[in-house]
């Protein structure tokens, strides 16, 4: 073995370090890492003031923050989008659904719809005026909601005038109507169900995937200028109706919307973000649900939305 050859051994064999204010992570280095790599943190680098933007946000983060007290804002989807609304509207941002006197489905259900076929039949609904069956929706109070055409025209007239739209998506088990092939916004009233109409699946990457591009493209058609931003709702199934246990049922139907939604990212289009929380609560946060162990504990929610305004509003 020559000088040279022992020289190229031990350079590739130099251990990697990273390091943070609070910690050093020691890496082997005799593998390959391409020219882009981004290490796990420990538990201590998490902790370091630069932790929400080196190990959390990275790659996601916008040029610059967008959102000011004047910019009119429309959160809804999961229950977790509730949660964003009442931070927003709570610390002086305007948040229009909650103070126009509109009666429109997406405010006064929108933590009900949690699956992207809900989200983007109402979108399709208010801006193209996509014929709806009756008796497909149903309110949290399993009321049946009917699409009613002044309920449309205040949807188009909400999301016309919103310049960023969050949509926090949630799951990807669904309830449908054997007839038609569409989802309904959440389960189906025990006493208005028909084995002969309705019916229970998972749904797939590619058709979460095609929803999400749906959504995206009506965007560009009918408010170019919005900003959209998605988030994973944290908040696990309450239960599933699959014949498995539900905390691997949960994990199943939050890695097919989080693959689709890393394949909506990689496309990069233009005027689209993606906010971790389900990260912050799944990866980052020790012990971060209440003792339903569905809902995360308050303290945590209130990080997530100070570190949320650190990325997208400019007077945070």
């Amino acid at each position: 073995m020559t000088d040279d050859d022992f020289s190229f051994h031990a350079t590739r064999e130099k251990p990697v370090r990273i390091k943070s204010d609070e910690d050093i992570q020691t890496f082997n280095g005799s593998w390959y890492r391409g020219e882009s790599t981004n290490f796990i943190p420990s538990k201590k680098m998490l902790q370091a003031s630069s932790a929400f933007r080196r190990f959390i946000i990275k790659g996601y983060e916008p040029p610059a923050p967008f959102i000011d007290k004047s910019t009119v804002v429309t959160a809804f989807g999961s229950c977790f989008a509730q949660n964003i609304s009442k931070w927003l509207l709570d610390n002086g941002y305007n948040v229009l659904g909650k103070k126009l006197n509109l009666n429109s489905h997406i405010i006064r259900f929108g933590e009900g719809l949690v699956n992207t076929f809900a989200i983007r039949e109402q979108l399709e609904w208010a801006f193209e005026n996509r014929s709806l069956e009756e008796g497909l929706w149903f309110g949290e109070n399993k009321e049946i909601v009917l699409p009613d055409d002044d309920v449309r025209d205040a949807t188009k007239t909400l999301l016309m005038k919103t310049e960023t739209l969050i949509i926090t998506v949630g799951l990807s088990e669904v309830w449908f109507d054997k007839v038609s092939g569409r989802a309904f916004w959440r389960t189906v009233p025990a006493e208005n169900f028909d084995n002969e109409r309705h019916g229970f699946r998972l749904t797939t990457v590619e058709e979460n995937r095609e929803n999400l591009e749906k959504i995206v493209e009506l965007r560009d058609r009918y408010i170019p200028d919005c900003n959209i931003i998605f988030t994973l709702s944290p908040i696990p199934l309450m239960a599933t109706f699959r014949d498995i246990n539900c905390i691997s049922a949960n994990t199943v139907s939050k890695s097919i919307l989080r693959i689709a939604l890393d394949d909506l990212m990689g496309k990069k289009h233009d005027r689209v973000y993606y906010f971790p929380s389900y990260e912050l609560v799944k990866e980052v946060y020790p012990d971060p649900f209440d003792d339903d162990n569905r809902h995360p504990k308050k303290p945590y929610i209130q990080e997530i939305m100070q570190l949320f305004a650190r990325a997208y509003c400019a007077d945070a």
